[in-house]
């Protein structure tokens, strides 16, 4: 098990927590109220997204990220906002050595989309990351056509690297995808105090 995990995070009615068995209904809800929402974003699958969000499913899941998680190479993150499950953040694929990076990833439901959730969440983990987890590097990789989490990341900081051509089969297709990464250095007063700036007198809630 890495440095910082298991962790539990906050800030306001934003707590995040470690993937609880307890949650695979509420999990499951979410997930199957948001398909149309979460589904353009998501990888490609044979299996329905009914089956693939059903509570089975997520304790598959749980137990997989767990596993990782164990092994420091995962930070998966439950997001809740006054108490409900709204959705994750994850560094994955944490390298350790000479590289000190991770992959960011993160879903949030429609129901609190536009009100500051996403990018705190996310602001949270990064500082979690370059803080107690000790990583020097984190990328996230979007698609050109998500502009809403291009906007994301680009307030909290992150510097667009380059175009990744056909970079993961989602929904149905090779994507090309926008590379982009955080390092400290480019935040030096941390990413949440960035994201209170940048976010003045605006509501979490």
């Amino acid at each position: 098990m890495h440095p910082g995990w298991p962790a539990q995070l906050t800030s306001g009615p934003v707590e995040l927590h470690p993937l609880r068995r307890r949650d695979a209904a509420e999990w499951s809800r979410v997930r199957l109220a948001n398909e149309s929402w979460l589904s353009p974003w998501e990888p490609t699958s044979p299996v329905p997204w009914s089956a693939r969000h059903a509570p089975a499913a997520y304790r598959a899941m749980r137990r997989a990220v767990a596993r990782r998680a164990r092994l420091g190479t995962s930070l998966p993150f439950a997001v809740r906002v006054d108490g409900r499950l709204a959705g994750q953040v994850t560094v994955d694929n944490i390298v350790r050595g000479a590289l000190r990076s991770g992959s960011l990833g993160y879903w949030i439901d429609r129901a609190v989309a536009g009100r500051g959730v996403a990018s705190l969440a996310v602001a949270l983990v990064c500082d979690h990351a370059f803080g107690p987890v000790g990583l020097h590097r984190l990328q996230a990789d979007i698609r050109p056509e998500n502009l809403p989490s291009q906007r994301l990341v680009e307030r909290l900081g992150f510097q667009r690297e380059g175009l990744l051509r056909r970079y993961l089969d989602i929904d149905g297709a090779w994507r090309d995808h926008l590379a982009y990464a955080l390092l400290p250095e480019d935040v030096p007063g941390g990413v949440l105090a960035r994201w209170q700036r940048m976010s003045p007198g605006r509501p979490v809630d």
